[in-house]
This record gives C-alpha cells, structure tokens and sequence, in this order.
C-alpha cells in the first residue's frame, strides 16, 4: 500500500512512468496558456476521465474531437484517421494507469 501512495502522490505531478504523460502534461500546459495545440485538444477530449482523477482541465463548450482530427488533418493529410486514432490510444492508456494508481 505504500508503494501505491507513493506512485499517486507522484502522479499528481503526472507521473512519467504513466504511458502518454509526456502528452497529458503537454497538453494541461498549453490549456493553461490558451495555446490549442494537439495535445491540449487530447487533454480537452479527455477532459471528464480527467477531472474524475483530480485534474483540473477547463470545460468546452464545442467538440474537441472535431478540431483534433482537422489539425491532424491540415499535417497528415489522409493519414490524420490513424494519427488521431493513436493518439486517442494514448490517452485511453493514461487514463486507464492513473485509474489504477487513484486512492
């Protein structure tokens, strides 16, 4: 049970060894600064997960889902569908770990 504290209080700050971190903190940074960037756009779709593990991500009242995949459309052309898909991945996988390490 220590060890398990331990990861959380660590994860508060996200923890690196949680897949998608990387983005996830990206992401919540550029919310912050009012910079939408694709990982902000993840964070947003992932927003109601999110707030249930003690992250504060800010509310939208448009469809994130929808200006994630034309970004990555406007970069990968026909190949957005798989990039948006993956990235979707990586935030479900986040998701799922900072699930199994809340108290």
């Amino acid at each position: 049970m220590t060890e398990c504290r331990g990861i959380l209080r660590a994860m508060v700050e996200i923890n690196d060894a949680l897949p998608g971190a990387d983005l996830i903190r990206e992401g919540l940074n550029d919310l912050a600064n009012g910079v939408e960037s694709v990982p902000a756009l993840l964070v947003l779709i992932g927003a109601p997960r999110l707030r249930d593990l003690g992250f504060d991500v800010p509310d939208t009242p448009d469809f994130p889902e929808d200006r994630l995949y034309a970004t990555l459309a406007l970069e990968y052309g026909n190949a957005a569908h798989s990039q948006y898909n993956a990235l979707i991945r990586r935030l479900v996988s986040f998701e799922r770990a900072a699930t199994c390490v809340k108290p």
